[in-house]
């Protein structure tokens, strides 16, 4: 999934905008398009902006999350819906409305990584029924020629000083496009962030072994160094390598 994922925040707390704003922005496949603080003008945004995700309040004068939800439901493009409240005596009935999540205030960072990763997933799912599978490939220098190099034949990469490094099954290329650019680009082929510095091929995953302070180290296969799995990632990497 090249695109980024477009987000519109609905909150009449300005405070709870910022907050929300600041996490999502660590997410390289999230981009923030727009905010609203009443369920009018979200409504009246989403059929502007065409976000493809809503994180919606519940507790608002006027009209609420709930009935804003519903009528999000109802629009051309369908947004997911992700309610961020401080009231959990809401969340039976926000499922109702096929949410996403139920998020808590104030924000579990893990919990959010995970919705995000929830989220990251159906979309990947809805542009593929729409197109089919993901096709394309990767270009990178090297030697003064261009390589194109099929995504599943990629077993991780990893950010080197200025350069991400790419170790593939026929060899390793070098290329100056960030991490976080190519993250975003290659999550529909499978591909996760464990570290600020690796990007894994979740095809390619042998071994989860703890470490320290909640870390891991990983292994891929057919390669004898061990990746560093940070703590914020490990339940999101789990949930996504277990059955």
């Amino acid at each position: 999934m090249g695109q980024p994922i477009k987000v519109l925040i609905v909150d009449d707390e300005p405070f709870s905008r910022v907050e929300l704003i600041h996490l999502l922005e660590t997410f390289p496949s999230i981009q923030i398009i727009g905010e609203a603080e009443t369920g009018e003008s979200a409504i009246m945004k989403a059929l502007h902006l065409q976000p493809d995700v809503v994180f919606l309040d519940v507790e608002m004068p006027k009209m609420n999350g709930m009935t804003a939800a519903k009528a999000l439901l109802e629009l051309k493009k369908v947004p997911f819906i992700v309610f961020a409240t401080a009231y959990p005596q809401f969340a039976a009935e926000a499922f109702r409305y096929d949410a996403v999540d139920y998020l808590l205030k104030p924000y579990d960072e893990e919990q959010l990584q995970e919705t995000i990763q929830r989220i990251v997933r159906k979309q990947i799912n809805s542009n593929q029924k729409d197109f089919g599978k993901p096709s394309g490939k990767l270009a990178v220098e090297a030697d003064g020629a261009i390589f194109y190099l099929e995504p599943k034949e990629i077993l991780y990469m990893v950010r080197d000083d200025k350069l991400t490094k790419l170790i593939t099954k026929n060899g390793e290329f070098e290329t100056k496009t960030p991490l976080k650019d190519l993250e975003s680009r290659l999550l529909a082929y499978g591909f996760f962030r464990i570290h600020k510095s690796f990007l894994i091929n979740l095809d390619y995953v042998t071994k989860l072994t703890p470490w320290f302070n909640g870390a891991y180290q990983l292994e891929v296969e057919g390669r004898k160094e061990m990746l560093s799995v940070s703590r914020n990632y490990v339940k999101a990497l789990r949930a996504r390598l277990e059955i």
